[in-house]
């Protein structure tokens, strides 16, 4: 499944963690691998540039954070993006740069690319969002299946093993979805698929992949 690869969904000049995907052929191979990278990462970033807060956070230091979100490490928060009220960032993520995490917004073991928006009541768990990606106001990432069985990527003639139980979402660049969505876990999202709406996201099942 071509249209599954890496370099179809994703511009990899567009987040810091670039290399995270050097290896791997499907986006999902790196969920696994958040947590210890973002450490390597941490610990090598411009500490002109970057401040570490607590135990494995380090924030941009034109970030803009608000006094009333919650942020467990390890996690990298972009230059110039912006963590609004009741922001819930659960550790294992990194926030490009120009991106915004809006009020009661949580994120779990998650990459957002630069300029990524997930402005408003969302949940982003197990999941990578590309450049530009914008979820819609209470539109989350289911990203454990009803039956804890293995997640399963397929479209209408192939599929593929994920080897995960635990598997969101993979948002392509500038994917919009739509206010009030539930994907299901191992939905797949690229541009032309263009504005996800509940109806459409319900229609398929947990392992359906939308191209």
């Amino acid at each position: 499944m071509k249209e599954c690869n890496i370099e179809n969904l994703f511009n990899l000049k567009e987040t810091i963690a670039y290399k995270i995907f050097k290896e791997a052929t499907y986006p999902w191979e790196v969920l696994p691998k958040i947590k210890e990278f973002i450490i390597e990462l941490g610990n090598s970033l411009d500490k002109d540039e970057y401040y570490l807060k607590g135990e494995n956070i380090w924030i941009a230091k034109t970030a803009k954070i608000a006094e009333t979100s919650y942020i467990q490490g390890p996690a990298i928060i972009g230059k110039n993006s912006e963590v609004r009220h009741c922001a819930f960032i659960r550790g294992n993520v990194i926030i490009g740069e120009n991106s915004v995490v809006g009020n009661s917004t949580e994120l779990k073991n998650a990459i957002l690319f630069n300029k990524v928006q997930v402005p408003h009541y969302n949940y982003v768990g197990d999941s990578i969002l590309g450049y530009k990606a914008h979820m819609g106001a209470g539109s989350i990432t289911s990203n454990v299946k009803s039956d804890k069985k293995i997640i399963v990527v397929k479209n209408e003639t192939e599929k593929i093993e994920t080897g995960l139980k635990k598997f969101g979402a993979m948002i392509g660049d500038e994917a919009e979805i739509g206010c009030g969505s539930v994907l299901n876990p191992g939905t797949i999202i690229r541009k032309k698929f263009k504005y996800i709406s509940t109806i459409i996201c319900k229609k398929y099942n947990s392992t359906k992949l939308h191209i």
